[in-house]
């Protein structure tokens, strides 16, 4: 991630369509000779662009070829700013050529610090522009630059009537979040929950109304005022409309005169997501020509980094100065993000989502490995036999081990954390034209780690379909293990961030317990197992399953996501408390979505929205989703169903995160090649690429000139400079595509329930739950009765207690509660239940003050009835 940060300052661009007000400055003019009436005087250029002054404009010559905007400058030294004061910054420019100008009032010696920074497109006709901005930090002699470099043709720009002056009103953006009613924007499966989040300043019941393409009304009721969302600072009111199931595009709500953007009710919403999420990892390859055929002309490009000029390529990368003497071939790969890095610990946990996509598959009920499978996603490699998302995570793992220390080496089977240029590139700039030398950075025991794991998931998964590359990952995955327990606190420096990302990691406890768990369900040595049960992690639901979401830096969750559902040899017991850790987790995401006006699984401390947001809540979504397949509680399901409303409108901008998808969706995220913004002639994003979303740390100029104070959910922007909350990474659109996967599964399950049961069909179990209770215990009884229509061999009735009563003693079941999740087993007499038959049990137990019978069981999976 942070792709934009460069050595000439930080890098921002023209806000399109903003919405603000600024008052005249009347401060006194900063800027010496701005008509050029005294020819060039205070004024200077870099060598490569000689100015001179033609018909009363300075006008220099911008050779052909040059890389970044730093590489040819006009600018003035000199400016004094003060800290705190608004200042209006005009001029007029023309250029022979289309191009983008990046205008910057900034330090004038390293470390560039930027006061303002706008890109601007220039063109032949001269037109006058404007911006107003507030300084920082106090300036003596800051400094103002046109930064007219990054142009494949030579070309004439021409400057006037430069102005800086004080005394500017500071302006108050304002974003257009279009209609106050809020709803998912593409749309409702027929048969799960639909709600939405209302913006008003009343507070009495307001009536809805539910209409369809035609405005024929189809159905109404009234919203639920929730008071001021903290997340937002708004106002608002929810309504549900879960009982509508009449499928059908083009529907709105309407309330209190204000219209929601359209939306449809049905089954298929889900299938070109999944696709699309998917294709973003063949667009963003590394080493390999992207193909028009696959992604069509807007997106095809020439391979990047395989060193052909003015591109160094990276089939023999050396490292940073002093750090070793040999070189590796670390082509392929996916780049990471907004830039050309390639990052292992990022890299890792993304491959990993991808093949897990697949891998839940094979694991669970109602998965469709079809659309995964051969010739189904936009891949070269399809046609070959093996499932198109595991010839795309190949891709992937092949760079992963080319990051691995060679043998006879001082930290031999250590990966390099990382690989990216030695400098800092600007905006836009394709993968093919990069000119900065590449070099491996040192190794670390995260980046060691993240190939120990994904690659032992590699080596299971590929073993039906290519047994040699099966053994190869396998032994990465063993050679990095060792590699990682010979040197286990060899960490990323945090200050190594210059020309790529740090990801620094003090941490590596996670990466242990994740590359522990793949290698045992692997391997099935006991060595892992143990590993496993012996992390101080194990058991510690909020260590494995961080409440504001796993990350790259927090990855123990997708090892116990792995142990949870991938057949393996842990004990019934040492699985059944594995899976109560996913259920307890995903007890909290959807609480936090219950209790969220909007909806969303994801309630970081103090509403803290970090940088990549968007992913975290995801991520929350994904255990969620695997606590569906485990249990079938539809709780578990409705909370990804409005996670999935947040990140497609349902929030406090209005704003669907997933380009191409929704009325109002992200299209300007930051990004080298997908630069329409700033090049018209590049394409924006692909369908299916997910923005960060927002960031209270508004870490970039362009985040911190327009959203300083913002609420912790409105903390974003759609500008493609804004690197701290439009950034679109792999390792964001990993979940995504996990998600959509699990949602087109719901959603293409016939005339099934998403939850898994036919709507028509009477559940198979009913349970009858009885307990007498005392001031600090009680008694309870079940009968658990088979309403099917055949015998039940064997049995495993399900619930979570809602407060902290704690079971002490069992008969007639074997009984065992961890945290609040309870899992009754039959005793050796009563394993089968015939039909219309019962089996009863009873549990004695402690309770602190009032307690709560369970309101939902489930047999086996499915939900019961509970009288």
């Amino acid at each position: 991630m942070l792709g934009a940060v460069a050595a000439a300052g930080l890098l921002a661009g023209a806000l399109t369509a903003p919405v603000f007000a600024a008052e005249s400055a009347d401060g006194p003019e900063l800027i010496t000779n701005g008509d050029f009436s005294n020819g060039t005087t205070g004024w200077w250029w870099t060598e490569n662009s000689p100015g001179e002054v033609v018909d009363g404009r300075l006008c220099a010559e911008v050779p052909a070829g040059t890389e970044n905007p730093w590489d040819a400058i006009v600018g003035q030294n000199g400016i004094p700013l003060t800290a705190g004061e608004g200042y209006a910054l005009s001029f007029t420019a023309s250029a022979s050529v289309p191009v983008t100008v990046r205008t910057n009032v900034q330090m004038a010696t390293e470390p560039w610090t930027t006061e303002h920074a706008s890109a601007d497109q220039i063109g032949a006709e001269t037109k006058t522009f404007s911006h107003v901005f507030t300084a920082k930090a106090d300036h003596e002699a800051a400094q103002l630059a046109f930064q007219i470099g990054g142009s494949e043709q030579a070309y004439t720009f021409c400057l006037d009537d430069v102005s800086l002056t004080g005394g500017a009103e500071p302006p108050v953006y304002e974003p257009d979040t279009g209609s106050p009613v809020r709803v998912n924007q593409v749309g409702y499966l027929t048969e799960g929950p639909k709600s939405g989040t209302f913006v008003t300043d009343k507070t009495s019941a307001l009536t809805w109304t539910l209409k369809d393409a035609d405005g024929t009304e189809k159905a109404s009721g009234t919203t639920t005022p929730k008071g001021v969302d903290p997340t937002s600072r708004q106002n608002v009111h929810t309504f549900d409309f879960g009982d509508f199931d009449e499928a059908g595009e083009g529907y709105t709500v309407t309330i209190d005169g204000e219209t929601s953007e359209p939306f449809d009710i049905g089954d298929d919403l889900y299938s070109s997501l999944r696709s699309d999420a998917l294709a973003y990892f063949y667009h963003n390859r590394s080493g390999i020509e992207i193909d028009a055929d696959l992604v069509g002309e807007e997106y095809a490009r020439p391979a990047g980094h395989v060193g052909v000029a003015p591109n160094r390529g990276d089939t023999e990368v050396p490292c940073q100065e002093g750090l070793c003497d040999y070189t590796l071939d670390v082509s392929g790969g996916w780049y990471d993000a907004g830039d050309h890095g390639k990052y292992v610990v990022n890299g890792g946990i993304s491959v990993a989502q991808v093949m897990s996509n697949y891998e839940r598959t094979l694991t669970a009920e109602g998965a469709d490995g079809a659309e995964l499978g051969d010739g189904k996603l936009r891949v070269p490699e399809r046609g070959n036999g093996v499932p198109d998302v595991l010839d795309e995570a190949r891709w992937q793992m092949d760079f992963m081990m080319r990051m691995m220390v060679p043998e006879g080496e001082e930290l031999a089977g250590m990966a390099h954390h990382k690989i990216h240029d030695r400098q800092w590139t600007g905006l836009p700039l394709l993968p093919h034209q990069d000119p900065q030398p590449r070099e491996l950075h040192a190794p670390s025991t995260a980046a060691t780690l993240n190939v120990a794991a994904s690659a032992a998931q590699c080596a299971r998964l590929f073993e039906e379909y290519d047994a040699d590359f099966a053994a190869k990952c396998l032994d990465a995955a063993e050679t990095a293990w060792a590699a990682a327990k010979a040197h286990p606190d060899v960490l990323a420096d945090p200050n190594d961030g210059t020309g790529g990302g740090a990801y620094s990691d003090n941490d590596v406890r996670d990466e242990f317990y994740w590359a522990a768990a793949e290698l045992f369900v692997t391997t099935g040595e006991d060595t892992y197992r143990q590993e496993v049960l012996n992390s101080p992690l194990h058991g510690d639901t909020d260590a494995v399953f961080p409440r504001g979401g796993m990350s790259w830096g927090a990855t123990a969750g997708l090892g116990a996501l792995s142990l949870a559902t991938v057949p393996n040899d842990l004990t019934d017991a040492q699985l059944r408390g594995v899976r109560a850790m996913v259920t307890e987790a995903a007890d909290g995401y959807a609480a936090d979505s219950r209790g969220a006006a909007y909806g969303v699984p994801y309630a970081p401390r103090d509403n803290h929205y970090v940088w990549g947001s968007n992913s975290q809540v995801l991520n929350n979504m994904v255990v969620l989703a695997t606590a569906h397949d485990l249990t079938g509680e539809a709780a578990y399901r409705d909370a990804v169903l409005r996670g999935m409303d947040y990140l497609l409108g349902r929030n406090p901008l209005n704003q669907s995160y997933v380009t191409g998808y929704g009325e109002r969706d992200s299209r300007n995220q930051h990004h080298r090649f997908w630069a329409n913004q700033l090049d018209p002639d590049l394409p924006n994003p692909a369908p299916g690429s997910v923005a960060g979303g927002p960031n209270v740390e508004i870490q970039d100029p362009i985040a911190q000139d327009k959203l300083r104070g913002c609420a912790p959910a409105m903390c974003y922007i759609d500008h493609i400079e804004s690197w701290a909350t439009n950034e679109i990474t792999i390792n964001w659109n990993a979940p995504l595509a996990w998600i959509a996967s699990y949602l087109d599964d719901l959603g293409q399950g016939g005339g099934e329930d998403p939850g898994g049961e036919d709507p028509g069909e009477t559940p198979s179990c009913e349970v009858t739950y009885s307990s007498s209770r005392w001031n600090s215990g009680f008694s309870t009884n079940v009968t658990l009765k088979n309403t099917g229509t055949a015998t039940l061999s064997g049995w495993e009735l399900t619930w979570a207690f809602a407060d902290d009563q704690k079971i002490t003693q069992a008969w007639n079941a074997q009984v065992v509660q961890t945290g609040r999740n309870v899992v009754a087993k039959p005793a050796q007499w009563n394993t089968t239940i015939p039909m219309n038959g019962s089996v009863h049990f009873g549990f004695n137990g402690t309770s602190a003050g009032q307690a709560a019978d369970p309101a939902a069981f489930s047999l086996n999976g499915k939900a019961c009835t509970v009288k």
